[in-house]
């Protein structure tokens, strides 16, 4: 039930295969970072309800063509919480809330909705969140266009020590250097 208004918030604010997407980045990496199967099934639960929360965010918010307000950001920045709330009274799903919940922190620690740091971030979390950024670079959203792989492979290499796991920055440009083409075919759908 929750893949489906996952997928039903993916059409409303237009990010049209993202989760799906997400997982299809994040999956390889955890591979090569040694997760175990479970893990790598929490993954596959947890990358496409990484954003369910955003279904407290009103969608003039999540639509807008130009820069949020102060307001506007506080908002979106809710829909972590929000999501967790949601996955955590469903047994079931309650392995996915690494992802819901911390896929914004920051290994500098200046993320949200908590503000953990370096490897107080769940590695889940820090995975989902080099699949997730790149998979938003690369996909055109109302306030701008797509940007070129190359240039979002190289935001990632940049944001390496600041925005992203050192580790699981290298572990992604490793994969994706060995797997262009199949990563190129996930990501084109």
């Amino acid at each position: 039930m929750l893949v489906a208004i996952s997928r039903a918030l993916e059409e409303r604010d237009q990010t049209y295969g993202h989760g799906a997407r997400v997982a299809a980045l994040a999956e390889p990496v955890a591979v090569a970072l040694g997760f175990d199967r479970e893990r790598i099934r929490s993954l596959r639960l947890g990358a496409p309800l990484h954003d369910i929360g955003k279904v407290k965010v009103r969608q003039e918010v999540l639509g807008k063509p130009g820069p949020l307000t102060l307001d506007e950001l506080a908002e979106v920045r809710r829909h972590p919480r929000a999501g967790a709330a949601l996955v955590l009274p469903l047994r079931r799903a309650r392995h996915a809330l690494p992802y819901v919940l911390f896929h914004h922190e920051r290994w500098d620690g200046s993320g949200y909705p908590a503000g953990l740091h370096g490897h107080a971030i769940p590695v889940e979390a820090r995975v989902l969140a080099v699949a997730d950024a790149f998979d938003a670079m690369i996909s055109p959203r109302p306030y701008r266009c797509a940007l070129p792989h190359e240039h979002a492979l190289a935001e990632i290499v940049r944001g390496a020590n600041t925005q992203f796991d050192p580790g699981v920055v290298e572990a992604f440009v490793d994969v994706w250097a060995a797997g262009w083409n199949t990563w190129q075919s996930a990501v084109a759908s």
